[in-house]
């Protein structure tokens, strides 16, 4: 049987847009820290990861939610990948 997520821990790090300019670091404390085009820590928060699902609180309080399908986030209309810090 396939692993969650959130049993694998591949969620942690760095999730961007194609284009770059949406950028989601989530940190292995269940922080996050999203950055948009030039505007580094445009919002900041907590996150939870259930499975497959992610739930996201920013520190003003609004909440949003997304999922993890087949290595890519899906959260807010929005597709982001996991970015790869590999370097061969």
């Amino acid at each position: 049987m396939e692993k969650t997520i959130e049993e694998t821990k591949e969620y942690i790090g760095m999730w961007v847009t194609e284009d770059g300019y949406i950028r989601h670091e989530l940190f292995p404390d269940n922080r996050y820290d999203e950055a948009r085009g030039t505007h580094q820590s445009a919002y900041k928060g907590s996150y939870k990861v259930s499975g497959n699902h992610i739930d996201y609180k920013d520190d003003t309080g609004f909440t949003a939610d997304g999922e993890f399908k087949e290595g890519i986030l899906y959260h807010a209309g929005m597709i982001l990948y996991k970015e790869n810090n590999n370097v061969d």
